[in-house]
């Protein structure tokens, strides 16, 4: 796959950040797998869409009261190192499906956004879910391989999760790249 078919006028990719807040990344356990990680590799691909002038979304998710992304309290508030400039998309959602009942379509409609880079927590619910809702709405999605997580779960841990979604999802439902293809331009 050539990751600079983003730059032809034909297709216009926009990058989505799901869930990164402060309350997914506290230094109470459970901890999110490679938080300080993901961070970083969140915060590669935001310096890279905004050097090429690609639209950036947020979504935030509200977890409702008594939650660690309980909107209005600190938790909920995005990461300070991932903050949205001017003109930045911030949607806030209540499932896992970035575009149930938020305004997500809506947006990228107005952007005439044909493929979406995905990337954010939590590998099995929003990531997961918010990867198929893309493809059912026929947008190419690239996710980004390495720049999404979750905690260990009761069964297997969160490198299985992990390693296990981008498996399930990879040449169906998403493209799979790292970090590292997309912000150099080419993967296989």
């Amino acid at each position: 796959m050539d990751v600079g078919r983003w730059d032809n006028e034909d297709t216009l990719a926009a990058l989505v950040l799901v869930d990164l807040q402060v309350g997914n990344f506290g230094d109470e356990e459970p901890r999110i797998h490679d938080g300080g990680g993901l961070l970083a590799r969140a915060g590669q691909l935001l310096a890279w869409a905004r050097d090429k002038e690609l639209p950036v979304i947020f979504v935030m998710n509200d977890g409702g009261e008594g939650t660690v992304d309980e909107a209005g309290t600190p938790g909920f508030e995005l990461h300070p190192s991932l903050e949205p400039r001017g003109g930045e998309e911030v949607i806030v959602k209540t499932t896992p499906d970035s575009f149930l009942d938020t305004g997500l379509q809506r947006a990228l409609e107005e952007l005439d956004v044909t493929d979406l880079i995905i990337a954010g927590l939590q590998t099995e619910y929003c990531i997961d879910t918010t990867c198929r809702s893309a493809w059912q709405l026929a947008y190419d999605v690239t996710l980004v391989s390495d720049a999404h997580s979750t905690w260990d779960g009761e069964v297997i841990a969160a490198e299985q999760i992990i390693a296990h979604h981008n498996s399930i999802l990879a040449g169906f439902f998403v493209e799979l790249a790292t970090v590292e293809e997309v912000v150099g331009g080419e993967t296989d």
